[in-house]
Order: structure tokens, then C-alpha cells, then sequence
């Protein structure tokens, strides 16, 4: 961080202060107000901006507010006259990192560069430990660490290459076509084409003409051949989304599809001989379906091959913190915004949710967040009042029909645990006695609830 651009609109302040900088080893440039400093980020591209508050044209409050807006990533350090506090505060509630009250000494400015430069560097060590987990528990591009989906990713690479039927079932929002794509891509048929049909969101009429296609003449708008979805993924993967939605006589036909490895077109007497893979999905309970009689037995059995369970997100919450960073990190890239992080009680209202509508939930809340978010951090506030206003975890716990005592102590432990860490600033020792269990006990909780400090 050696590169500082200095904006002030006192003439003597600029020249004094760049200076000393230069003295100091730092590569400087100066600006009279903020509408010059903006020119000079694109063409000098400072590490830090020492900037006044009040100046003619734009001010730096004004300055700061457009560099946000940009996304830029430079330290703000604000210089205030005696009796503009009020503003310097301001300024850093607005996203700048420090103030030095005028008049100053050489050794202040150059203190409070150092203690930026020191926070710069935990931030870079943080970023990159940051991306070193996520690169550890990246599965294609499922982002994981529970032991449930670290078991999901073992399954995903023994049975890839197989052209079994798989059926991954679990709630809205888990993940279910993330599971199908990675099957896919971890197969020997990731150079064929992945096609996936949302069989509850075509009309029935029009289901079977978009799986299997048709010939000219099949029907009065069938003016010419038409390819089915099936013939388009010779070679690939087929995703059945929501299967359980297909209507009992496609039922039948994509059992024969199963079978027989063909496909007939509409108003075509010849079979075409297709070779794909199938894997279907189903947020519902394909064995009661079928034992009432909504779902084919035989069409069941045998997609039921090889079954993928994706458990609900309230189940692995140590998947919660890794998910959180990971979309702040990819809605500041496509936002141009400069969020960055949650406020602890914002997280910790996040990791005791009990998200019923998963990843997909968390997803929305973190970008919903970060739209009506007014400074880089997340406040409680700022999330949904679904979120802030959740009854205890416990009770959503048993609200699932869950009654396992060893599962719900899981959670009420690994709440408390937490709290006692922010409670106490992650001082272990000091959170074992709010706990009132040994030190070793709570570093043995930390390591299996995987509580990341």
C-alpha cells in the first residue's frame, strides 16, 4: 500500500503532507477536491485516498459515496478541521477507514497509513484463507463441507461414469440440478450435451412432442420434423426435473425409454435407438406416490437405481458460512458493490434460521441484503423480517416432525456454542466458563460442530 493520493483544497496542506509521504518512501499525487481525485483513481490507481471533508466542487463525503458506488477498493482516510468530527464520523459509517484531525503531526498520519496498511494485509491473508476453503469444499460447483454432502461428492464420482438411472430427491432449493450437472461433468459424457426438463412446467399436451418430437403431418401445426429433447442429448445426460409431475401415460413411455434404450417420434412407426443417461429429481415421496397409485411401481424401482438424498440445509449448517461468503463475494462482482461482511448478530440470526427454502432462500436473503444494505456491512436490520423475527431454532427443529434427541441437542450445543464464542470475542477459555464444560470439551465441540472461529 504505497501509493497515496492526497485531495485537499489548501495548497500548503497538499504540499506539506506529500512531502513527508515522499520521505517516507510512498509514491504520491495530490488533488484540489474530489472531482480531480476521481480523474486521478482510473490513471494513478491509489492504495489509500487522504482526503478533506469540505471542499469546493465535491466534497469528500461526496468522493467517497461515487468510489462505493464504483466498487473501488481504496483506503479512505479522512482529514477533518477542528470541530468537523461530526463529518469525519459520518465518513466513516459511509465506508471510510480512519480519520486525523487537523492540524497534525507527520507521525499521525503516517501511524494511521500503517495501522491501513496492517489491516490491508489481515484483509489479503483473509481473502486468500478464504478462497483456499472454498476451493477445499468446491464439488464442481456445489459449495460443501458438511459430512452428509462430502459423502454426496463420494457417491457423484464412483457412480458417474455408470449409465445407472439416479434419483436425487430433497427439498425446493437444495441443490437437486447442481447434483445432476455434476454427475454429468464428473462422467466420461461431459463432452455430450446436459439437457434438463422441468416436467411439471410444460403443459401436458405439449410434454410428450418435447421429449420425443414428432414428424410433419403428426398433428395440424406439425409442419415440419421436429427433434425431441431425448434425440438432443444423444450421447449426454437427460435431467428429469420433478419427475414426480409426469403424467401416467408419458409414465409409461419413459418406462419403455428405460427398457429399451429407443425413442418414438409423434406420428413416426420407427423406433429411434437413443443412448443417453437419465437422472431424474423429485421434491416428493416417490414411494407413497406410487403405493397410491399417482406414480407407476415399475417406473419407480427403476429409476430408483441409485438414490442421492440431498439433506435440507438446516441439517448441515456448517454449509451456512462458507454459502454466505461465497455469494457476497459473487453478488460484489456482479453489483459492482464493496460489501464486506455480516454484522454478528446479522450472522448469527443467519445461522440459526432454519431455511425452508434452502440454499436457494439464503441465496435471495444474501442478495436482497446486500441491495438495501446502506454501508459495507450487513446489519440485522437489513435482512428479512422472516429472518430476524424466526422463532427458536428448536422448535422449527421439531416443527419438521424431527424427534431424535441426539440430533436436536446437536443444535441447542452448537447455538449456545456460538454465542458464547461472540459473546466472548472467540476467547476460548473465557466462553468453556459461560459454558460451564472444560476447555478440552469445548475445543472437541468446536472441531465436530466444525464452528469456524
Amino acid at each position: 500500500m504505497r501509493r497515496v493520493l492526497v485531495v485537499d483544497d489548501e495548497e500548503n496542506v497538499r504540499l506539506v503532507v506529500r512531502t513527508f509521504l515522499k520521505r517516507e518512501g510512498y509514491d504520491v499525487e495530490v488533488a484540489t477536491n474530489g472531482e480531480e481525485a476521481l480523474g486521478l483513481v482510473e490513471s494513478f490507481g491509489p492504495d489509500v485516498i487522504l482526503t478533506d471533508v469540505r471542499m469546493p466542487k465535491m466534497g469528500g463525503l461526496d468522493m467517497l459515496a461515487t468510489l462505493k458506488a464504483k466498487g473501488n477498493e481504496a483506503t479512505v482516510i479522512v482529514m477533518s478541521a477542528y470541530g468537523n468530527v461530526d463529518q469525519a464520523l459520518e465518513a466513516i459509517k459511509a465506508g471510510a477507514y480512519d480519520y486525523v484531525q487537523k492540524p497534525f503531526k507527520a507521525d499521525e498520519v503516517l501511524l494511521t497509513l500503517r495501522k491501513a496498511e496492517e489491516r490491508e494485509s489481515l484483509r489479503r491473508e483473509n481473502r486468500a484463507l478464504r478462497l483456499e476453503i472454498r476451493k477445499e469444499n468446491l464439488f464442481e460447483d456445489i459449495l460443501a463441507k458438511s459430512p452428509p454432502m462430502q459423502a454426496i461428492f463420494k457417491t457423484i464420482t464412483k457412480i458417474a461414469d455408470y449409465k445407472t438411472t439416479v434419483l436425487v430427491t430433497g427439498e425446493s432449493g437444495v441443490g437437486k440440478e447442481l447434483v445432476a450437472k455434476a454427475i454429468h461433468r464428473r462422467s466420461i459424457r461431459r463432452g455430450g450435451p446436459f439437457v434438463a426438463v422441468n416436467c411439471g412446467a410444460i403443459p401436458e399436451n405439449l410434454l410428450e412432442s418435447e421429449l420425443f418430437g414428432y414428424k410433419r403431418g403428426a398433428f395440424t401445426d406439425a409442419t415440419s420434423d421436429r427433434t425431441g429433447l431425448f434425440e438432443q442429448a444423444n450421447g449426454g445426460t437427460v435431467f428429469l426435473d420433478e419427475i414426480g409431475e409426469l403424467p401416467l401415460p408419458l409414465q409409461v413411455k419413459l418406462l419403455r425409454v428405460l427398457q429399451e434404450e429407443t425413442i418414438r417420434r409423434l406420428g413416426d412407426p420407427k423406433d429411434i435407438k437413443i443412448d443417453v443417461r437419465i437422472v431424474a429429481a423429485t421434491h416428493r415421496n416417490l414411494a407413497t406416490e406410487a403405493q397410491s397409485g399417482r406414480f407407476r411401481e415399475d417406473l419407480y424401482y427403476r429409476i430408483n437405481v441409485l438414490p442421492i438424498p440431498i439433506p435440507p440445509l438446516r441439517a448441515r449448517r456448517e454449509d451456512i458460512p462458507i454459502l454466505i461468503d461465497h455469494f457476497l463475494a459473487r453478488n460484489n462482482a456482479r453489483f459492482g458493490t464493496g460489501i464486506k461482511g455480516i454484522a454478528p448478530e446479522g450472522r448469527r440470526l443467519l445461522l440459526e434460521y432454519s431455511w425452508p427454502g434452502n440454499v436457494r432462500e439464503l441465496e435471495n436473503t444474501i442478495e436482497r441484503a446486500m441491495v438495501l444494505c446502506e454501508t459495507d456491512v450487513i446489519e440485522a436490520e437489513d435482512l428479512p423480517d422472516r429472518v430476524r423475527e424466526a422463532s427458536d431454532p428448536v422448535q422449527m427443529q421439531l416443527a419438521t416432525g424431527e424427534l431424535s434427541i441426539k440430533k436436536t441437542q446437536r443444535i441447542v450445543e452448537e447455538i449456545l456454542i456460538r454465542r458464547a464464542l461472540e459473546k466472548t470475542k472467540g476467547n476460548r477459555t473465557k466462553a468453556a466458563e459461560v459454558l460451564e464444560i472444560s476447555h478440552r470439551a469445548l475445543l472437541y465441540k468446536i472441531k465436530d460442530y466444525r464452528i469456524d472461529l
